[in-house]
């Protein structure tokens, strides 16, 4: 009886951690900090490497990994990369997918993430998710021209599906009102300081004639600084421009190629680019976050570092959910 009551007891024991093991392997971790430590160790000096390296060689790819975070990561779920962003194979869809609509206009230099995935399946293969990628490049390439270095989180796992109506649903267009735009940020969570920081990144890269010729044509927005309006109009002569042709301004022709404060000054004396850059700098509930950015670019470094970690954890797919790519540019199902 003493043996059998033994043997149960250890049967029941056994049984219990069975079970705890199980809870624990499919117990979801969410995002942290260095979540490739084990499972692929140079994961993130890999992607560091990568991003050096195309900058190196191109150097407006810092511009595309930082748009690319906003693009993505303002929508649900981490949509990332099914027929989207990366050379999109469009005879696979079914309906618009993100990367075809206005809103990602001008979005490129999409094959460079299929490159940093390449390296990172060589070391660690099906380990590394597409979206960790565009997060940890976005880090990367934000250093690269001259912002702030933010510890980010990762467990991103990528999402299935991509669809114009949920980009529509929530990322803010730069024509819509600073009402709106406020409103959008709100909703996952970053306030008005944070808004007016995120769009400090509009301080390098450059802007298609496509997204600004109406404050030009018929006639140009009384609001915009003359002495601006002159290099506007040498950089955009048509009206309807086209969409295909190089025909841009920089956002910021003092330091184009540096992620600084001098968007804030920019804007503040009226040659901002787009509608919401002169909203940005003339609605009173951002103007004072804008004057004080303008001042203190620690103070802007700060509000913009604490805003893109936000960003990067809103509602990603985690744990089992999801996949991860084994090519960036095609859900598994489709490789």
């Amino acid at each position: 009886m003493f043996s059998i009551t033994k043997a149960l007891f250890f049967f029941f024991t056994i049984l219990c951690f069975a079970s705890l093991s199980a809870l624990a392997e499919n117990e979801d971790p969410g995002l942290v900090m260095n979540y490739y430590k084990d499972s692929c160790p140079q994961a993130e000096d890999i992607i560091k490497e990568q991003v050096k390296l195309l900058y190196k060689r191109h150097k407006n790819t810092a511009f595309s990994w930082l748009r690319n975070i906003f693009h993505d990561c303002f929508v649900e779920v981490y949509i990332i990369y099914i027929h989207t962003y990366i050379y999109i194979y469009i005879y696979h869809l079914r309906m618009l997918s993100e990367k075809e609509t206005d809103r990602s206009f001008g979005m490129r230099n999409f094959r460079y993430i299929e490159t940093i995935k390449e390296a990172l399946e060589r070391e660690c293969p099906g380990v590394v998710s597409c979206s960790d990628i565009l997060v940890l490049s976005a880090r990367d390439g934000i250093v690269s021209v001259g912002g702030p270095y933010i510890p980010l989180k990762t467990g991103r796992r990528d999402g299935r599906k991509s669809r114009a109506d949920i980009l529509e649903q929530h990322l803010p267009d730069h024509n819509e009102s600073i009402s709106v735009v406020l409103d959008r940020f709100a909703n996952i969570g970053i306030n008005t300081a944070g808004v007016v920081a995120l769009l400090g990144a509009h301080s390098v890269g450059r802007t298609h004639c496509m997204k600004l010729v109406h404050r030009l044509y018929p006639e140009v927005d009384p609001a915009l600084n003359p002495d601006h309006v002159e290099h506007m109009l040498h950089k955009c002569p048509d009206a309807i421009p086209d969409p295909k042709a190089v025909q841009y301004v920089r956002n910021d022709r003092g330091t184009p190629m540096k992620l600084d404060n001098n968007y804030y000054r920019n804007i503040l004396d009226n040659k901002g680019l787009l509608i919401v850059d002169h909203q940005l700098a003339t609605d009173k509930r951002t103007k004072p976050f804008v004057k004080k950015m303008a001042k203190n670019q620690d103070y802007f470094f700060k509000e913009f570092s604490r805003a893109i970690t936000i960003l990067s954890e809103n509602n990603p797919l985690t744990g089992s959910k999801g996949e991860i790519r084994k090519q960036c540019n095609l859900s598994n199902k489709l490789h």
